[in-house]
């Protein structure tokens, strides 16, 4: 954790979600600075360690305020400060959901002392919105991206990284999702997401070495989804 990363709760619907705000460096010394966006990190599976510290999470959270986005990263539910047990996908299906909504209502953003007085959050409604995950963060995520196009509020984009495909039930997903998976993943074989991405024409980045968490190989994934950006159209100087 460092300056840019602020910890805070929120009223959730079985009570506080406690989640990790990840601000770029510009807004540091430039509270006018225009943000490009707002990214939601999804961490993976609460029952066997995951939390919004992990250190994908945070290589993706960080990797998103690169390009110029505000990042969220919250605790699934009975993890840290979270309310709740963990409960299979449903309840945090739900939970994330309602983190967009909160996500997305400058009012959210004008309370929090660290955001109160930079210029972006007045707009934080009509800001474009990525959704990402690591691990059964990607199978909740998947699931978000598509009620959110159901409730008419598309994403701009997903990224799923160590998808869980084979293990939990993933949604088909936008043709634009960026998938990062690791070659030698032991929790999640790569054989098992080439399944899942090839009657989509899905392309999976593979990055040779790499285990489920990425060991030693993070930077990979912040090189990915930075490039997978360049080309992209950016609101702010359109």
């Amino acid at each position: 954790m460092n300056s840019r990363t602020k910890v805070i709760h929120i009223e959730g619907i079985v009570g506080l979600i406690e989640m990790s705000i990840d601000l770029p460096d510009e807004l540091k010394s430039d509270p006018a600075f225009v943000i490009r966006g707002l990214a939601l990190v999804a961490h993976p599976h609460p029952l066997m360690g995951g939390t919004m510290d992990n250190k994908v999470a945070q290589t993706m959270a960080r990797a998103f305020n690169q390009l110029g986005y505000v990042s969220v990263r919250p605790n699934f539910r009975g993890v840290g400060g979270t309310a709740g047990v963990h409960d299979d996908g449903v309840g945090e299906l739900d939970d994330l959901l309602h983190v967009t909504d909160w996500m997305r209502t400058p009012s959210s953003w004008s309370q929090l002392e660290a955001t109160a007085h930079q210029a972006w959050t007045a707009n934080a409604n009509t800001l474009p919105l990525v959704i990402s995950g690591f691990s059964f963060g990607s199978f909740v995520g998947s699931h978000l991206v598509q009620k959110l196009a159901e409730l008419g509020r598309p994403v701009e984009r997903l990224v799923m990284v160590g998808s869980a495909a084979g293990k939990w039930n993933l949604t088909t997903v936008p043709a634009d999702t960026v998938v990062i998976h690791g070659e030698v993943d032991e929790t999640i074989p790569l054989i098992d997401v080439l399944d899942w991405a090839r009657p989509q024409e899905l392309t999976v980045q593979v990055v040779p070495g790499a285990d489920h968490f990425f060991h030693r190989r993070l930077h990979c994934i912040r090189n990915i989804i930075t490039g997978a950006w360049l080309g992209m159209p950016d609101h702010r100087h359109s």
